[in-house]
């Protein structure tokens, strides 16, 4: 009874996270070629392919390579970005918050042709400042920019791993 008791309990699903996978048990190594940009914003897909390059060579055992021989290609399109006021200063009138709102569409796919891993429409949005002062203006949209690539690739890899 003893041994049917501790069956069970090793069988309940839990692990330890970021080492689960569900990608098949024969990818090893990954392509991550430079994702395409459709939006107008200057170099947003290499700031969010080495965000993601990165967050695959931190977070997992994949091996991630730049030849097209790779066990899997994650291939992503920037679609659109957007930069729009968000809150306005009432004495000024000048926008004192703003947001960025990026769309990407990502593909994962097997060196067979197998689509792995698809999510044509990932919506992602971060919030910044603006100095209310123009002698210490400073400006606060590319370190937005970055912490939104860094949240992308977070979750990108999060959802690929657990299949979400």
């Amino acid at each position: 009874m003893a041994l049917l008791a501790i069956v069970i309990l090793s069988a309940c699903g839990y692990h330890v996270a970021g080492k689960a996978s569900r990608l098949p048990q024969n990818v090893h190594t990954l392509a991550v070629p430079t994702f395409q940009n459709l939006s107008q914003t200057y170099r947003i897909e290499t700031k969010l392919t080495a965000a993601v390059v990165r967050e695959f060579n931190t977070r997992t055992q994949y091996r991630v390579v730049s030849t097209p021989d790779a066990d899997a290609v994650m291939r992503g399109s920037v679609l659109s970005t957007q930069i729009e006021p968000l809150t306005y200063d009432s004495r000024t009138g000048r926008a004192s918050s703003g947001v960025i709102t990026i769309r990407m569409s990502v593909t994962l796919t097997g060196s067979n042709g197998e689509v792995l891993f698809s999510n044509p429409n990932y919506l992602f949005r971060d919030e910044y400042q603006t100095s209310e002062q123009v002698s210490s203006f400073f400006e606060e949209e590319d370190p937005a920019f970055d912490r939104l690539c860094r949240d992308f690739a977070h979750t990108l890899v999060s959802n690929v791993l657990e299949a979400f």
